[in-house]
């Protein structure tokens, strides 16, 4: 599903763009320089012309119009990537600009495939970006839970376990209610972190089979006879992502509540 930040906004390319802030910049300057103010008005009602229609060209959104969206929206993706990227530590960054330079591998042998035409090309080719992105979330998602792992003294929590344990065994009867809510919170810890555990395991698996999966992209790429058999195996990785992406967001919900 696009955000509204992936529609053109058409108007606004019409006006904000150098040729027709230049044109009118020129028009009045002119009107100003030589005091024909009707230069000005002249200008003004081309403008207007030019903002009632130019926006609703279909031609001008194909030829012009999407093209630049398409290029600022490339840009943008490309600037949160690399501070994304900035963000990892520096053996997960490497990881993730090698898998850049497979998928840019990826690419240039596409290219030279006969088999493979642009036209249906393109639209499978634009999934590797995506699993790019979403390789370096689920790096990020990783050294998040590695860190929250970190934080947990894990013998602690079991010496307090078994403290709490023989507190309801052979406490005093006005203790071990609480002893009893105090093993429940623990109990719930204890599964929480061999949770995240799991999670790691999972997502660090995920990464392995991206990684692997682009590899052979490279070496398969040259002997493809259809865009469908690059599609497949790009989108059983996007649906693994997903899943795993399903499964983050309820861990971080639950990590974001613990360091609050």
């Amino acid at each position: 599903m696009s955000s509204n930040k992936d529609k053109p906004s058409y108007a606004k390319y019409a006006f904000m763009n150098a040729y027709n802030l230049s044109v009118l910049g020129g028009i009045f300057t002119v009107a100003a320089a030589t005091q024909n103010w009707w230069v000005a008005g002249i200008g003004a009602c081309l403008e207007s012309l030019w903002m009632l229609f130019a926006p609703d060209s279909t031609v001008l959104q194909k030829t012009w119009f999407d093209k630049y969206h398409q290029s600022e929206l490339d840009k943008a993706r490309a600037a949160e990537l690399d501070a994304k990227l900035k963000m990892l530590p520096p053996q997960e960054a490497d990881r993730c600009h090698a898998l850049q330079s497979t998928r840019d591998q990826i690419l240039w042998l596409a290219r030279d495939n006969p088999a493979l035409t642009q036209d249906l090309l393109g639209r499978e080719l634009a999934k590797l970006d995506q699993l790019v992105t979403s390789f370096v979330d689920l790096e990020s998602t990783c050294v998040r839970y590695l860190m929250y792992l970190g934080s947990v003294d894990v013998q602690q929590l079991e010496r307090d376990t078994g403290r709490f344990e023989q507190l309801v065994k052979a406490g005093a009867e006005e203790g071990r209610a609480v002893a009893q809510k105090n093993l429940a919170v623990l109990g719930m810890r204890r599964d929480r972190y061999a949770e995240i555990a799991r999670d790691l395991q999972l997502a660090r698996g995920q990464l392995d089979l991206i990684e692997n999966t682009f590899r052979l992209l490279a070496d398969q790429i040259v002997t493809m006879r259809s865009p469908a058999e690059l599609g497949g195996q790009l989108d059983d990785l996007i649906d693994g992502v997903e899943s795993i992406r399903q499964t983050a967001r309820e861990t971080e919900h639950f990590m974001t509540a613990v360091e609050r």
